[in-house]
C-alpha cells in the first residue's frame, strides 16, 4: 500500500483523509491497514508512540461499521482520559463524511452519568479507560454482546498502570468471536499471557522491533549528584533557548515542585498530573499546544495520550521505575519524521540502568557534560545574534527613527554598540551564571575541583547566621552579595552550608566591606548577621578519615545549589534577589495555579 487511495478504504473515509492532506500511509499503516481490511483475525502491533497507530486500527473500524444498527461495534481502551479523548477526535475527523456515525467516551474524573445518556442515545464506537469501562459493565450500561472489534491501544501502559484485572474482566465480557486488536510499544510478558489466553491465531506485525525507540530520537545523559539535579536541569534548558518539550517526572509531588521551582525561575513551565480536573489539564495542554508554555512538567500516567509532534526534546528528570516507560517517553519526541533528543539527568549508580536501556531499544547513549556557565551565556548570545537574523522585515514605522538614532550613535563602534545591547537585554542572565560553579561529576564520583582554590587570590573567611535548616542557598547569598554596591562582582571562594550557619570565603581585598554591606540584609524576614570566621581548613583528600571538603563525613561544599527532586532540598527554588539587601525568602510558588487543584483520579 503506497497511498491511502491504494488502500481499498471507503470512498467517504479517502475523500475525510484527502480533506486533512493525508495521503501517504505510515509504517505501521501501511502493514496493519490492508491486512485488518482482509483478515478477521487478531492481530499484535508493535510500533512507538507518535507512529500512527490510532489510525492504523480506527480506518479499518470505521470501513467495516454499519451505520444502519444502532448497537456498539466497536470498543477501543486506552489507559488515560487524554489518550481517550484524542482517539475519539480522530475517529470524528477519520469519519468526518460517514453521515450518523456516532462514537461515545467514557472515562474516570467526569460525570458517570451525562456518559450513560450518551450510551443510551446510541454509539457505533465506544473509546474507554479500563476502570470506567468495567464500571458501566456492572452497572450494564455498557453492552458489548455484539461488539466485532476489542481495541487495546497502549496495552503495556494499562498493564504498568495496574489494569489487569480489568482488562481480564473486559476481554472475559465480550464476544468470542471479536477480533481483538493489541496496539503496544513495548512486548511484556503480561501481554504475551493476554495473547495466549484470550487472542486466536494472532498475527504480529512490528515496526521497529521489539521495545525500539523511535529512528530519530537521539538519547544524551548528564551525570549530577542528587543534590545539583534542579541546577543540572536548568542549565541543560538554558543551554538550549529553543527547547520546547517534556520534563517527566516519578510521583505526583516531584512533578509539582519541579514546576513550581522552574516558575519561581520565571521559566514558563506548568505541571499536569492526576491531581488536576479535566478542565485544568484542557488549559495546561491548550497553551502548551500554542507554545504560551514552553516546558510540560508530567507524570507518566499524565503524559499519555498527549499528540504534540514537534517536541524537540524530552527531559527525564528521574529515570522511570519501569524502563518500558522510558520508550514512551522518549517516543514523545521524534514524531511525524521530525528529530528529537531523549535526555536523563542521573546520578552515577546509575550508569547500569543507562547500559540496560541500550540493550533494550538498541541504540546508544551519549554523555555529555553539564553546560558550564561560560557554554550557556554563548548559546544564549549566539541565539539572540540568530533570531535577528530570522527576524522578519522592521515596520516602517520603527525605520522611520532609526536614522536620528544612527545620529546620535555615530560615535560609537559597532562592537562597543553590541556590548551595550546584549548587556542591556541579557546582563541579568550574565550576573545569574557569574559565580555558578561546576556541577559535573567525574568518572570516580567525585565533583570536578573548584579551580578558584588554587587562583592565587587571597581570602577572608566569613559565617552568616542561616543555614540549611532555612533553607538557605549558595544563590540567596550570592543575590544578597550583588545587591551590595561595595561587594559585587568580588570573587568568592569556597561555601559551606551547614545546618543553622553558610561560611563563606571572599577576596580579601574586599573584605573590610563585608560587615557594613549585610548590615541591613534580611532572609525570610530576619536580620541576618555575619561575622569573621577563621580560615577555613584545607580541603582532604580521598582516603583521607574526613569528608572531602572538611567536616565529619563530608560537607556539601561549594556546590550544594538547588536540589531538586522528591522530599529534598530547596523546595522554595530561590534565586538571587537583591534590593537594598533586603531578602524576602519563604516558598514562592509558581509555574501553577493559584489554588491547589481537587483530586481527580488518574483514571480511569
Amino acid at each position: 500500500m503506497e497511498t491511502f487511495a491504494d488502500s481499498g478504504l471507503a470512498p467517504s473515509i479517502l475523500e475525510a483523509l484527502s480533506a486533512m492532506n493525508f495521503t501517504k500511509p505510515s509504517p505501521i499503516q501501511a502493514k496493519a491497514i490492508p491486512f485488518l481490511l482482509e483478515n478477521s483475525r487478531d492481530l499484535i502491533a508493535l510500533a512507538q508512540t507518535g507512529t500512527g497507530k490510532t489510525a492504523a486500527f480506527s480506518l479499518p473500524i470505521l470501513h467495516k461499521l454499519d451505520l444502519t444498527r444502532s448497537h456498539v461495534q466497536a470498543l477501543i481502551l486506552s489507559p488515560t482520559r487524554e489518550l481517550a479523548l484524542q482517539i475519539t477526535k480522530d475517529l470524528m475527523n477519520f469519519g468526518a463524511k460517514m453521515k450518523g456515525l456516532k462514537v461515545v467516551t467514557v472515562y474516570g474524573g467526569a460525570r458517570a452519568d451525562v456518559q450513560i445518556r450518551a450510551l443510551k442515545n446510541g454509539a457505533h464506537i465506544v473509546v474507554a479507560t479500563p476502570g470506567r469501562a468495567v464500571d458501566l459493565l456492572t452497572r450494564k450500561v455498557l453492552d458489548v454482546r455484539q461488539i466485532s472489534t476489542l481495541v487495546l491501544d497502549e496495552a503495556d501502559e494499562m498493564l504498568n498502570m495496574g489494569f489487569k484485572d480489568d482488562l481480564d474482566t473486559i476481554l472475559a465480557t465480550t464476544p468470542p468471536t471479536r477480533q481483538t486488536l493489541l496496539f503496544s510499544a513495548t512486548m511484556l510478558p503480561e501481554i504475551e499471557r493476554i495473547a495466549k489466553q484470550y487472542m486466536n491465531d494472532a498475527q504480529q506485525i512490528n515496526v521497529g522491533g521489539r521495545n525500539q525507540s523511535a529512528d530519530k530520537v537521539e538519547h544524551v545523559y548528564f551525570v549530577a549528584h542528587a543534590r545539583d539535579r534542579y541546577e543540572a536541569l536548568r542549565r541543560i534548558i538554558d543551554a538550549h533557548p529553543e527547547m520546547y518539550g517534556i520534563i517527566f517526572c516519578r510521583t505526583r509531588r516531584e512533578c509539582q515542585e519541579v514546576a513550581d521551582k522552574l516558575g519561581s525561575d520565571r521559566y514558563a513551565a506548568e505541571a499536569i498530573h492526576g491531581e488536576l480536573e479535566q478542565s485544568q489539564r484542557d488549559y495546561v495542554m491548550s497553551r502548551f499546544r500554542k507554545r504560551r508554555i514552553q516546558f510540560l512538567v508530567a507524570t507518566d500516567v499524565a503524559a499519555r495520550g498527549i499528540d504534540v509532534n514537534d517536541l524537540t526534546h524530552v527531559i527525564n528528570y528521574n529515570l522511570p521505575d519501569q524502563l518500558e516507560s522510558y520508550v514512551h517517553r522518549s517516543g514523545r519526541t521524534g514524531r511525524a519524521d521530525k528529530s528529537g533528543v531523549s535526555i536523563a539527568i542521573i546520578n552515577m549508580r546509575e550508569h547500569g540502568v543507562i547500559r540496560r536501556l541500550e540493550h533494550m531499544i538498541g541504540k546508544k547513549f551519549t554523555q555529555q557534560p553539564i553546560p558550564s556557565a561560560k557554554d550557556i551565556c554563548a548559546r544564549q548570545l549566539l541565539a539572540v545574534a540568530q533570531k535577528i537574523l530570522e527576524a522578519p522585515e522592521v515596520e516602517r514605522a520603527v525605520m522611520e527613527h532609526v536614522p536620528e538614532v544612527l545620529e546620535q550613535l555615530k560615535d560609537i563602534s559597532k562592537e562597543t554598540l553590541v556590548a551595550h545591547i546584549v548587556s542591556e537585554k541579557w546582563g541579568h542572565f550574565l550576573e545569574k551564571y557569574k559565580f555558578a560553579d561546576d556541577i559535573n561529576v567525574d568518572s570516580r564520583g567525585m565533583e570536578s575541583r573548584d579551580r578558584r582554590e588554587n587562583s592565587g587570590i587571597a581570602f577572608a573567611t566569613f559565617q552568616l547566621n542561616v543555614g540549611r535548616q532555612h533553607n538557605f542557598t549558595k544563590q540567596d547569598l550570592f543575590g544578597m552579595i550583588n545587591a551590595s554596591r561595595e561587594l559585587k562582582g568580588s570573587e568568592i571562594g569556597r561555601i559551606e552550608l551547614a545546618g543553622g550557619t553558610t561560611t563563606f570565603q571572599l577576596e580579601a581585598a574586599r573584605a573590610g566591606a563585608v560587615i557594613g554591606a549585610f548590615r541591613t540584609a534580611k532572609f525570610n524576614g530576619e536580620p541576618v548577621l555575619v561575622t569573621e570566621a577563621a580560615p577555613m581548613a584545607p580541603r582532604f583528600e580521598r582516603g583521607g578519615s574526613r569528608g572531602r571538603f572538611g567536616g565529619r563525613g563530608g560537607g556539601r561544599g561549594s556546590r550544594s545549589g538547588y536540589r531538586g527532586g522528591s522530599g529534598g532540598g530547596d523546595r522554595g527554588s530561590r534565586g538571587p534577589r537583591g534590593g537594598g539587601g533586603g531578602f524576602r525568602g519563604g516558598n514562592r510558588r509558581g509555574g501553577g495555579y493559584p489554588t491547589r487543584p481537587g483530586g481527580a483520579p488518574d483514571d480511569l
